[in-house]
């Protein structure tokens, strides 16, 4: 599963640009993060066709980044994120965007883009709950 980052300027109809431009295609976004940071941000982007979204972007004049994405199922409780990070920063792996993708039971699964997601894999698992010790 690959997600997007789309970098854009901070200005009114930026964000609805890019997503207008997917959803003119027929695609649904199924979660998206964002921030802005100056006179620049970035939104990532996970939808239901992917080869879709990479033209639909570029059609529009965006650049997106296709990233791969590691799953986890995090328990709903303080501390489940921060128990994740500290696993992938001890392993070395960055984390570029996190995208909260769900809730089932008392989880909450979160799809990581990093730049090792090998590793992050090995490191926390694809879908394995990320609540326990």
């Amino acid at each position: 599963m690959n997600a997007f980052i789309v970098e854009l300027k901070n200005k009114p109809g930026e964000l609805a640009r890019a997503t207008e431009a997917i959803a003119q295609k027929g695609i649904n976004i199924l979660a998206f993060t964002g921030a802005t940071c100056g006179d620049s941000g970035s939104v990532v982007l996970l939808t239901n066709d992917e080869s879709g979204t990479k033209r639909a972007l570029g059609d529009a004049g965006f650049r997106p980044r296709e990233v791969e994405l590691v799953v986890a199922s995090l328990a709903n409780q303080p501390g489940s994120l921060a128990m994740v990070a500290r696993k992938l920063a001890d392993a070395g792996v960055n984390i570029e965007a996190a995208l909260p993708t769900g809730m089932e039971g008392g989880n909450v699964s979160v799809a990581f883009a990093t730049d090792n997601p090998g590793k992050a894999r090995q490191v926390i698992g694809e879908r394995v709950a990320a609540g326990s010790r």
